[in-house]
């Protein structure tokens, strides 16, 4: 795993000292070394996190006669298979590393050399014979790909912290972005929470050259209408699963020259992933797990039970509310965007566990939930679908005592607050009918912003289900609910707030079987009951592997991952002095996003109850102390980025070629 970073022009050539600031911006997603190209027209920076190939991976990484380069964050596991077709028609390798295999892939097929490669990456392809820069990013959105365009000059990186290494880019939030995030939880591509600064959406190519700026996809999820799924059998179904998803773990513990560890959260998917290497591979496991002080969050017994069946070296990471909110101004610094939840700090301290122990690549359990019906808004859409059936019954309002098992506070306890919740305004042709309540609930926080925001906000929001392609009418309602979470907390929120920036702030990448490209593309023929079966969730992953994983985790109710909110910062004595710093009537005012009044009353009532805060209290309060901390440090304090590239450097100068 790497960062990469760049400049092309159309004008005045760029300037090699605007992207070596950018290096060292990045030093933490590539520590073990950099380099950099440049012509009279681009300039192409690379750190590298080495993984395949040592010696022979250094980018960047060009063809035979130097007209086509590629910087490249991420892995192409199919790049062996790629490479022997590649021989087969006459191209010429250097190196072992799958970073060459996309050279020659576009120089065989062009851009139609993407939807090729079963991977994970965001790269930057410089073709000098046309004076061309290509960007692509993976089907799913695992890696960032962020990018500023100011007329006849684009420049590119996989953080915007490396863009704001150039003074001259304004930097400003941007109430449309601001709004993405809270209602959807995240940003939807191009979108980003910073006014001029966009991202390439997951699963497209763009061109810069002569004629401008312009994106494609190359890949979208899709589905096959209602009733006409092409396998119904579940033996077969479970048993093709099984093969997909043995074969895809494989591919990401087995591709590296150096030791791959597992996640092991206590849950179903990362015990699929770990039992998988353990049985298919011959390699010995370590196990990481996260651990909570807070019994109410903590699933230690279960992820014991695991490490013991599979008898890993386990190491785990207990994390205390103190721990959330000590770090919580690192993880924002990482994250670039308004949380909603603290839950991405446990998983950073998880990550620095993985680094400390020796390793920089971990196979997870991200992505089973959204390809295989795993979430609980699949399970809540389900019972309001019941309950529009009859909206009349009194005993359908017990099917909600069925959603959340785990919860302290089980709305189901409560059947007529969770009618007047989850059935409220529900309309079955709505194609978001299934998210509505969630967008619902988060747009709470919008009332705190000051007037003036509020009303950009408002004049800039727009429906995501607008965005639906019109085939949609005709998918099940499950795979309606599938597709809106693809697009817009998967990439936005779970691969980026909670995945790619948690771990690469320790330097370590991450893998993610369950979005294989052979593994989505079959999950999403399948018909619906193979995923949710009645109200019991990734009913065809259980099935598939009933022999690997001990009947308590398998059959275990669903319980999200979750992190104490309000709690971690006012729930043991006096807040860390930074959350009354940011939280201050000065520095709100200063950053023009909410209202004072509201943010002290908000404040003054977790001093006295954070431990009773309900879900939108907590959504509002990390809301507000992580948009403060943003504009602290990316618009205010303007924090300092390392401004040296890691060595050693790998440095290529064409302009002396392009003179003579």
């Amino acid at each position: 795993m790497c960062g990469i970073c760049g400049v092309a022009s159309q004008g005045a050539p760029p300037d090699l000292d605007d992207v070596l600031p950018m290096l060292g911006a990045l030093a933490h997603r590539g520590p073990d070394g950099s380099g950099w190209l440049r012509d009279r027209k681009a300039i192409l920076g690379h750190t590298r996190l080495s993984l395949i190939d040592y010696a022979g991976g250094a980018q960047p990484i060009g063809n035979e006669d130097g007209t086509v380069w590629v910087t490249f964050n991420g892995e192409i596991f199919n790049y062996i298979e790629l490479r022997d077709e590649l021989l087969a028609l006459g191209h010429r390798f250097t190196t072992r590393s799958d970073t060459e295999v996309i050279v020659h892939a576009y120089e065989q097929w062009g851009a139609g050399c993407f939807p090729r490669f079963n991977g994970q990456w965001a790269l930057a392809i410089w073709d000098r014979r046309a004076g061309r820069l290509v960007l692509s990013r993976d089907r799913l959105g695992v890696r960032p790909l962020y990018y500023r365009l100011d007329r006849d000059r684009l420049t590119f990186a996989s953080e915007v912290k490396a863009l704001f290494t150039d003074n001259t880019i304004p930097r400003e939030l941007d109430p449309a972005g601001l709004g993405e995030v809270f209602s959807l939880w995240s940003t939807v591509a191009p979108r980003t929470p910073f006014a001029g600064i966009a991202q390439l959406p997951p699963g497209h190519v763009a061109w810069f050259d002569g004629a401008g700026f312009r994106s494609e996809p190359y890949w979208r999820p899709g589905f096959p209408p209602r009733g006409e799924e092409p396998g119904q059998d579940l033996d077969e179904n479970a048993g093709r699963l099984r093969e997909l998803l043995v074969h895809a773990t494989r591919l990401r513990f087995e591709r590296s020259d150096f030791p791959v560890g597992a996640y092991l959260s206590g849950g179903l998917d990362s015990s699929v992933t770990a039992a998988a290497i353990r049985h298919f591979t011959d390699a010995d496991l370590d196990t990481f797990s996260l651990r909570f002080t807070d019994e109410e969050f903590d699933e230690g017994p279960y992820q014991r039970l695991m490490a013991e069946r599979l008898e890993t070296n386990h190491h785990d990471v207990e994390v205390s509310h103190v721990d959330i909110a000590e770090v919580f101004p690192e993880v924002v610094w990482h994250a670039e965007s308004p949380l909603l939840r603290t839950a991405p700090a446990p998983l950073f301290l998880l990550s620095k566990l993985v680094r400390g122990s020796g390793y920089k690549v971990v196979v997870t359990g991200e992505g089973a939930d959204e390809v295989l019906g795993g979430y609980d808004i699949y399970r809540e859409a389900k019972v309001r679908e019941f309950w529009a059936r009859d909206p009349s019954s009194r005993l359908r309002d017990r099917a909600t005592e069925l959603l959340y098992p785990w919860l302290v506070r089980n709305p189901g306890k409560a059947p007529a607050f969770a009618r007047s919740f989850f059935a409220a305004d529900f309309d079955p042709s709505d194609p978001a009918a299934s998210h509505r309540t969630r967008w619902n609930s988060t747009g709470a926080v919008v009332t705190l912003l000051n007037e003036g925001m509020r009303r950009e906000v408002e004049a800039a929001h727009a429906d995501h289900a607008g965005a639906m392609p019109p085939e949609a009418a005709g998918w099940d309602s499950l795979a309606r609910a599938q597709w809106l979470e693809m697009t817009t907390l998967l990439p936005g929120y779970i691969l980026a707030s909670q995945g790619d920036r948690m771990l690469m702030a320790n330097s370590v990448e991450g893998r993610f079987p369950f979005l294989d490209r052979d593994v989505v593309a079959f999950a999403n023929q399948l018909p619906a009951r193979h995923k949710l079966f009645g109200l019991e969730e990734k009913f065809l992953l259980r099935h598939a592997f009933s022999d690997l994983v001990p009947d308590a985790i398998r059959h275990r109710p669903k319980q999200p991952y979750r992190a104490p909110d309000a709690a971690s910062f006012f729930g043991d004595g006096a807040p860390p002095d930074w959350v009354l710093d940011v939280a201050s009537t000065e520095a709100v005012l200063a950053a023009g996003v909410f209202d004072a009044a509201q943010v002290r009353g908000l404040v003054a009532k977790a001093r006295e109850r954070s431990r009773r805060f309900g879900n939108t209290d907590n959504m509002r309060l990390v809301a507000v102390l992580s948009t403060q901390l943003l504009h602290a440090q990316f618009l205010a304090g303007r924090r300092a980025a390392p401004a040296r590239p890691p060595e050693p450097v790998l440095a290529i100068d064409l302009t002396a070629q392009e003179a003579s």
